[in-house]
């Protein structure tokens, strides 16, 4: 008898997870991951971090793959800031 569950490394990984900035007025001051774009927000504010609006930049995809893109806009971000970060992004990959 055929095993009808579906092989691990061949499931289709769940595609929940996108990229969202965090700006105060014009100026981007995070670049982050969620799957909980309004949860994510309502964490900020309560963390007392200032932003004046939250823009999601991203289709959903593998929280991997977000990830993966985070680091890379992360990184465009400081080849244009002179290696700077974003103002709450403590380090380099969000």
């Amino acid at each position: 008898m055929a095993n009808s569950k579906k092989n691990n490394s061949t499931a289709k990984k769940k595609q929940d997870t996108c990229i969202y900035e965090l700006y105060d007025k014009k100026k981007k001051v995070y670049i982050g991951t969620t799957n909980d774009l309004e949860r994510r927000e309502n964490e900020h504010k309560e963390s007392g971090k200032n932003f004046t609006s939250i823009k999601k930049v991203s289709r959903k995809m593998t929280p991997e793959s977000a990830k993966k893109k985070e680091t890379e806009k992360i990184g465009t971000y400081r080849k244009n800031h002179n290696g700077k970060t974003p103002k709450y992004n403590k380090d380099n990959d969000g």
